[in-house]
Order: structure tokens, then C-alpha cells, then sequence
């Protein structure tokens, strides 16, 4: 079942660009070395906050993707700007009328 990964970090508002910067060349680090990637959602919530959501097409390939960590340049510059991880959880999805991707 698709599975979705909601992380919720702090980054100091001054390098704010420098996460929006690294996202695409994290993105794609997820499409070609993550199995079961789908997509993702980058929700700021307020000057420091952000929200991330990903996608998976199963929660072993989450669990997968995880074990990895920030294994790739692309992944560590994006991961890099953030100074706390304030939660991280994850959930199935179960309305599939309005896929996000």
C-alpha cells in the first residue's frame, strides 16, 4: 500500500534558498537510487518549520530508503540546511480519488 513519509525539521530561516536550491538534485537522487520512490511535497509551514511529504510505493521501500540515509551528494546538500528534526511519522494512504502526484 502507498505509504507516506511526513517529516517535520527546522532550518534557519537565512538558508532557506539553499534547501529550495538542493531539492531537485535531491529529487532526483530519490528517482534513480530509491526503489518504490513516487514523489514528494515540501510544505512550509512558517519562517523556520517545513514539512516534508513522500511519497512510497510501500513502507519497505520507505524502510529501505531510510537505511540509506543521506548515502548520495544530492541527499546530504538538501539534508545539510536543517538544523532539527522536530518529528517524523508515517501513514497509509487511503483515499485514492486525488493521487498527489
Amino acid at each position: 500500500m502507498t505509504t507516506a513519509e511526513l517529516t517535520r525539521f527546522r532550518i534557519p530561516a537565512d538558508r532557506a534558498q539553499e534547501l529550495l536550491d538542493a531539492r531537485p538534485g535531491m529529487l532526483e537522487a530519490f528517482r534513480t537510487d530509491r526503489h518504490g520512490f513516487l514523489g514528494a511535497q515540501l510544505v512550509r509551514i512558517d519562517d523556520e518549520q517545513w514539512l516534508d511529504i513522500v511519497w512510497w510505493d510501500t513502507a519497505e521501500d520507505l524502510d529501505a530508503s531510510k537505511a540509506k540515509g543521506g548515502n548520495l551528494p544530492a541527499i546530504q546538500a538538501f539534508f545539510a540546511p536543517i538544523s532539527e528534526l522536530l518529528s517524523s511519522e508515517r501513514g497509509t494512504l487511503l483515499d485514492t480519488t486525488a493521487q498527489p502526484w
